[in-house]
C-alpha cells in the first residue's frame, strides 16, 4: 500500500478562462489529491490532502472528497477557520491576473505529523508564507518520506490589494536541503535565478539559457530530481549521475487539441511525479505520469477529467 500526502491550500476558485467563461471550484490539492485518488481506485493505496479550510467550506470540500474513497480526509482542519480565498482572470491560455482575498494558515509540523509514515509529501504552495521551512526539516528527521516540492509558493506573494506577484527566492539554499524532487515552470526557474524585478519585466518564454546552470547549482545544494516545465513543449529533467555529472533529459508532453481550463495543471503534475516515483522509482517514468496529468487537467471544467490507473497507463504507454 503507498501513502502520498498532498499539502497546500484548498483554495476557493473563481476562474474566468480565457474564452469568458466563469468556473467556480475548490482548487489547489483538489487536483492532485483526486487525481492520486482515481489512480489508486480498487487498491489499499491512500491519498492525504493536508490543509486548512475556512469552516463554511469544510462540508463542500469533504462532500467533495467523499466521491473518493482513496481520499482520507484527516488532514483537513478547520479549527482555525483560516482558509484561501482566490480569484484568476485569464487573459491568455497560460497566463492569467491573480487575486487573493484569503489567506490558509500556514502549515506546520503539528500538522504533519500523524501522517509521517507516508511514502511521500507533495507540497503545493500557491503563496509564499503556506509552508514553513521547519515543517519539511521536521518530515526529514522523522520519516523516510520523499519531498516532492512545487517552487510556486516561494516564487509568489501577495501585496496590500491583494494581487498575487512573482519574487526572487532569496532563502532557497536553505530549502533546498530539505527537498529531494524539485518542481518548477520556467517564469518560476527566472525567479530562482534572477534577482530582480519581475514585476515591472517582460517575460521571454523562450529564454532557458540559464536551465543548466540552475540545475547545476540545485543539485549541487541538496537537491536530487529538477523538473522545469515548458508550457505545451513538455519537461527538463535533471539529475546527477554517480560520478557526479549533470544528466539532462527531456520529456514532451502529451498534445491536446482543445485547452478548456489550465488552472490546477501544476498541481497536478507534481502529484503525477509522485505517484510516478512511487510506483516505478523512475525520474523519467514519473514525468511521463506527470504530463498525463497534467495534460488531463486541461480537458475540463471539473475533476472528471482524471482517469483510472488502466487509462491512465494507456495514454503513457500511446505516447511514450
Amino acid at each position: 500500500m503507498n501513502k502520498i500526502a498532498i499539502v497546500g491550500p484548498i483554495p476557493r476558485d473563481t476562474i474566468k478562462t480565457y474564452k469568458g467563461e466563469v468556473i467556480q471550484k475548490y482548487g489547489c490539492i483538489s487536483h492532485p489529491s483526486i487525481a492520486l485518488a482515481k489512480l489508486f481506485e480498487s487498491t489499499s493505496s491512500k491519498v492525504i490532502p493536508i490543509s486548512h479550510i475556512h469552516k463554511e467550506d469544510e462540508q463542500a470540500i469533504r462532500s467533495l472528497f467523499n466521491n473518493y474513497p482513496a481520499i482520507v480526509h484527516d488532514g483537513i482542519y478547520s479549527h482555525q477557520d483560516q482558509g484561501t480565498i482566490i480569484e484568476l482572470n485569464f487573459i491568455d491560455q497560460n497566463n492569467r491576473i491573480e487575486k487573493q482575498t484569503a489567506n490558509m494558515a500556514p502549515i506546520t509540523p503539528l500538522d504533519v505529523q500523524p501522517f509521517l509514515d507516508s511514502d511521500s509529501f507533495v507540497f503545493v504552495p500557491i503563496t509564499d508564507f503556506e509552508i514553513q521551512l521547519e515543517t519539511l526539516k521536521y518530515i526529514k528527521e522523522n520519516s523516510q518520506a520523499t519531498i516532492v516540492f512545487d517552487a510556486h509558493g516561494p516564487t509568489t506573494y501577495i501585496n496590500k490589494n491583494g494581487d498575487r506577484l512573482r519574487q526572487y527566492w532569496k532563502d532557497k539554499e536553505a530549502w533546498f536541503a530539505y527537498i529531494d524532487v524539485l518542481k518548477m515552470n520556467l517564469e518560476e526557474s527566472h525567479c530562482c535565478w534572477f534577482d530582480m524585478d519581475f514585476n515591472n519585466s517582460v517575460y521571454d518564454d523562450n529564454n532557458t539559457s540559464h536551465l543548466d546552470e540552475f540545475a547545476e547549482y540545485s543539485l549541487n545544494k541538496g537537491i536530487e530530481v529538477l523538473y522545469v516545465t515548458l508550457d505545451s513543449r513538455g519537461c527538463a529533467l535533471y539529475t546527477k549521475s554517480k560520478d557526479g555529472n549533470i544528466q539532462k533529459d527531456f520529456i514532451p508532453s502529451i498534445p491536446v487539441k482543445d485547452v478548456i481550463d489550465t488552472t490546477g495543471c501544476g498541481d497536478s503534475f507534481a502529484g503525477g511525479l509522485a505517484y510516478g516515483f512511487n510506483r516505478f522509482k523512475d525520474p523519467v517514468i514519473a514525468a511521463q505520469y506527470a504530463n498525463v496529468l497534467g495534460a488531463l487537467r486541461t480537458q475540463g471544467k471539473d475533476f472528471e477529467v482524471f482517469k483510472s490507473r488502466l487509462e491512465t497507463d494507456a495514454i503513457v504507454k500511446i505516447h511514450y
